[in-house]
């Protein structure tokens, strides 16, 4: 048989989830969605992401966002 919708875009995520993936607050996890900086949709209300989009999402931040060198970083 083939692979149902939920399979191919792998585990849907609702805010508290975004947020505690992220080590984060709801209300980021909100933000970032409706301002549509992390891909997200409507579901009864409620926005829901996939978990596949957002670990792409985190991936291509962490490339950008690495310290470079004599920043004076405590240590």
């Amino acid at each position: 048989m083939g692979k149902t919708l939920s399979d191919q875009m792998g585990e849907i995520l609702t805010l508290e989830e975004v947020a505690a993936h992220l080590n984060a607050g709801k209300r980021a996890a909100y933000r970032l969605a409706s301002s549509r900086k992390i891909s997200a949709f409507k579901l009864v209300g409620t926005r829901r992401l996939c978990r596949t989009e957002l670990n792409q999402w985190i991936a291509s931040h962490i490339c950008r966002a690495t310290p470079s060198a004599g920043t004076g970083a405590a240590e």
